[in-house]
């Protein structure tokens, strides 16, 4: 059995190297850390701000000064405003973020797309062998019988589109999200609260870039709870589900640790997703029969 890294790309002891600098003349410095992550969201934050605003003056006009919650809007407009929320995100980021690393965002995050693609053949099986035991194991968990998540399952073209988001764009922007800004920025700031405050300490800590098991440990469990309840209303905070989610994102932080490759736990990501809407797709005939969707 061939090793997941080629000879000569063993991890390194502590097992993140977080993004060498390109030039040697450069002091090392630790990116992306947690103001980077900030920065991130608040460019989210913002652009989803905007296109929900954009969709109230849309769709309700005059109601803008009452009460309204996620299902007021269609299912297409909001998943449409999500997705433009994720692309201009990535675009402002592909941009703004070199001013600040002095590297490629791609570098920056490490998304490392050759080890995605050396080892593509053992990580959709790890994508799809996932879903299926979430889905076996969640078929037997008393789940309530509306769920916001179902709201977007009520026309084919509906589904149709969540399952190109759910496949091809929500995976992407997660795992940048997750495991290219936030898995290093709380490494990174563990390291940093965990420093003994002396001259000799400080004097490494800007002498190399590396970060530690420990910290990494901490940031995967960490970001793991986060990445949970960020689906928890899609599953109406169910806790038994909301566990196996935990799960699958120690896993996806454990492949993009282990390869050093964003792109690498996207594609088990995207492997996943893929699974869940396959199942779908089979048991509904195509998305033609979505009552047999209803619990």
């Amino acid at each position: 059995m061939h090793p997941i890294l080629p000879e000569g790309e063993a991890i390194l002891q502590p097992p993140m190297d977080n993004t060498p600098n390109d030039a040697p003349e450069d002091a090392p410095h630790r990116i992306p850390n947690l103001g980077h992550a900030l920065l991130f969201l608040s460019i989210a934050g913002l652009f989803l701000f905007l296109t929900q605003l954009l969709l109230l003056g849309f769709t309700h006009g005059p109601a803008i000064g009452g009460k309204l919650s996620a299902a007021s809007f269609p299912p297409k407009l909001l998943i449409a405003s999500e997705a433009f929320t994720y692309l201009a995100t990535l675009t402002i980021s592909w941009f703004v973020f070199p001013l600040l690393w002095k590297r490629p965002f791609a570098n920056g995050i490490d998304a490392n797309p050759d080890a995605a693609r050396r080892n593509a053949f053992r990580l959709i099986p790890i994508g799809l062998t996932l879903s299926f035991a979430v889905q076996a194991i969640s078929s037997v968990i008393a789940i309530p019988k509306d769920i916001p998540m179902d709201d977007f399952f009520r026309t084919p073209s509906d589904v149709w589109l969540v399952t190109f988001f759910g496949i091809l764009l929500a995976p992407l922007f997660e795992e940048i999200l997750f495991r290219g800004f936030l898995l290093p920025a709380v490494a990174i700031a563990y390291d940093w609260l965990s420093l003994p405050r002396t001259p000799a300490a400080r004097e490494f800590w800007y002498s190399n870039n590396k970060i530690s098991t420990p910290a990494l440990v901490f940031s995967a469990v960490f970001t793991s709870i986060l990445f949970a309840a960020l689906h928890g209303q899609q599953t109406a905070f169910t806790w038994p589900v909301l566990l196996l989610l935990f799960c699958v994102s120690l896993i996806l932080s454990a492949i993009r640790i282990r390869l050093r490759s964003v792109l690498a736990s996207t594609l088990i990501h995207a492997s996943y997703n893929f699974t869940i809407f396959l199942t779908a797709f089979i048991a509904t005939g195509g998305y033609r029969h979505l009552d047999r969707m209803t619990r």
